[in-house]
Order: C-alpha cells, then structure tokens, then sequence
C-alpha cells in the first residue's frame, strides 16, 4: 500500500451472506448499498462507469489496475457526450484492488479519483476482487454495502424498483436528418445506440420511456438497453405490444430485448450472476457464425417460453442463455448483448444495418 493510501479512511465490503472485505476508501468518502456485480473488462472503465444500466449496482472490476489512463474531458451539458456513454457515473460504488494515483493519456484531465468524487460516487481500493469476484460466480450475485464506520447502512435491492425513471431522457428530442424517421425509446440508452444510428443516415427521436408512442409517426422502433428487472416496466412492455400490432419495424437492445419479448408473450428470469465483459461469445443459432460480444444484463429470455412465430437467433456459448430473437415472418428482432459497444469489440454492428433492412 502507497504512502498516500495510509492515510485514506479505512471501510467495508458487507455482503449479505455475511463475507467481508476491509479496504481503503476513494472518490466520494461516504456509506452507500446495492447489488454487488463485477465485470471482467480490461480497459474502458469510462464509459463502463456511466452506462445507465449499472444503475444501482456496486461494480466490482477484477482487472487489478484501474484509472491508469484517467478520464477525458467531460462537458455535462452535451446532449452526445463524446467519450462516454451518458454524462454521469451512474454506478452505486467501485470496487477495485488498485486504483492508480498516477495517470498518463494524451486526453486525460482528471484522474478517476477526483471525477468520482466530483459525482459523489465511492470507491473501494485493497480488495481482494479475485477472491471477491469467485464468491460471486459460486453464490451468484447478492447484495451488498460499503460501510464508512459505523454508518448505519441498510441492503438496498434495486431490482424491485423502477430504476429506468432515473435514466430515462426528460423529454423529446430529434437528432439528425435522414429521410428514414426512427423511434429511440429510452430505458437509459448508451450514448453508442444513438451515434450507431445517426451515422447511418437517419432522423432520431428520443423519447422518454413512458412516452405516449401514438402522438408521432415514424418507420422504425428501438427500444434501447437500461437498468432493473424487466417485469417491473409493464407500461413500457405495453408500447411494444402496440408496435408489434402495428407491426412497425422493431430493434430491442439488451433490456429492449426483454421489453420485446415480453411483449410477445415470452417469460425473463434471473442469471446467477449475469454477464458483464468485452469478450462473450454469441453465437448464431441458424450458422456456424460466432461473435465476440459486449454486455451487461442480470436478466435473460427464457427460449422455451417463445410463442409461435418468434425464434432464438443467438445463444451465448458459455451459459447457452438467450442471446437473441426475431420474428419468423415480421420486423421483429431483438439482442441481448451490445451491437453499439465502446469499449468492446465491433463485431455486431451489422445488426443496425439489418434492422434497417427492414425499415427501409
């Protein structure tokens, strides 16, 4: 431990089932609670930590370095932030084994210390996160409390509540200026989702997730990632019933993917300990094809439970867990993992373009 890390306040890991892991406090030096989940990415802890779906999650990163190349500028008012996937941490609390005073990067202005305290977040250095992150494979993902003294702290389960109001776009808003008209519904969209479409050349509108979707027209639907148990959005499984009766063409990403499966008839439930990395392997139901993925979800599509007409398009090779599905004859389609992903591999992409097969 560095000179410097001596003299930071002393706090506890407590997990429900009872393990604890003492370590030294960083960023914002307070108390808090959530879900304890790890991810195992090696870089891209920027855009990691402000992607809306990690909402009320304790992130625990078993890569042992973090904050080595520091954080870019960031500029909360842009509509499109440039480096990250939303314009705030959105992360209950980090978890690290090292958090590197030092930083070098030809666009860093901070290091990850002073911009976690600069929102308020806490971080956790000195623990063991191999031994941490074992725990969470064995026993599966639980909840969990850092404690500053003797804080009174109570668990705090994010799962039963509706997380998405927090993340959602405050109101309308239209990007871009292509003939094509698309639809963005917003359960806290990554900043990707939205660049992946401009750049492909057409009008986005933004909306809220609990928007009123028969007040516009538009020729294509995509309902984005974001945080929580997908059952607890039942006005939003609502709007995607009415896109599939409209039949209008339909992309869910991630929790879009679960709103749209509901919406089909299908059932969710959750993975022991879910899946959050750069490098999953999907691959294709119908082919031989495999892909090198991005996520983030604790839930999953039950594939038995699809009605006629809807079929599987991806499984993950690991788990064999739902990775995707689409509908056998109409412009339904849906993915569990991240097309947009930054960081992450760009294997998927295409998947925009196929949508707007569709669209168009």
């Amino acid at each position: 431990m560095t000179k410097s890390n001596l003299t930071k306040k002393s706090a506890k890991l407590i997990l429900e089932d009872g393990h604890v892991f003492e370590g030294k406090l960083f960023g914002s030096e307070r108390s808090t609670a959530g879900e304890v989940v790890f991810n195992t990415g090696m870089v891209g802890y920027p855009e990691t930590l402000t992607d809306p779906s990690y909402k009320g999650q304790i992130l625990v990163m078993t890569y042992p370095l973090v904050g080595n190349y520091g954080i870019p500028q960031m500029n909360e008012s842009d509509e499109i932030p440039e480096n990250f996937e939303s314009a705030k941490v959105q992360i209950q609390a980090l978890v690290v084994s090292e958090e590197s005073e030092s930083f070098n990067h030809w666009n860093a202005v901070e290091s990850l210390d002073a911009w976690l305290r600069r929102f308020h977040v806490p971080g956790l250095l000195g623990i063991d996160t191999r031994s941490l992150t074992k725990i969470l494979r064995e026993r599966g993902t639980m909840l969990g409390k850092i404690q500053l003294g003797k804080d009174k702290v109570e668990y705090y389960n994010p799962d039963v509540e509706d997380l998405i109001s927090q993340v959602t776009a405050e109101k309308a808003e239209k990007f871009g200026s292509g003939k094509k008209r698309i639809l963005l519904i917003d359960c806290g969209c990554k900043k990707s989702i939205l660049t992946n479409l401009l750049k492909r050349n057409v009008t986005v509108l933004r909306v809220p997730y609990d928007y009123d979707i028969n007040k516009e027209d538009f020729d294509g639907a995509v309902i984005s990632n974001g945080p929580g148990n997908p059952v607890v959005y039942k006005q939003l499984v609502v709007s995607a019933k009415k896109l599939i009766q409209k039949q209008i063409p339909t992309l869910g990403i991630c929790m879009g993917h679960q709103i749209l499966s509901l919406a089909a008839g299908a059932k969710t439930y959750k993975l022991k300990y879910g899946h959050r990395s750069q490098n999953q392997p999907v691959k294709q139901v119908d082919s031989n094809k495999c892909y090198v993925t991005s996520q983030n979800h604790s839930f999953a599509v039950a594939t038995k439970s699809l009605p006629r007409g809807w079929q599987p398009w991806f499984e993950n090779l690991n788990d064999y867990s739902n990775e995707g599905v689409r509908h056998e004859k109409l412009p339904f389609r849906s993915v569990q993992f991240h097309p947009e992903a930054a960081p992450g591999p760009v294997d998927t992409s295409f998947i925009f373009d196929e949508f707007l097969k569709d669209v168009k």
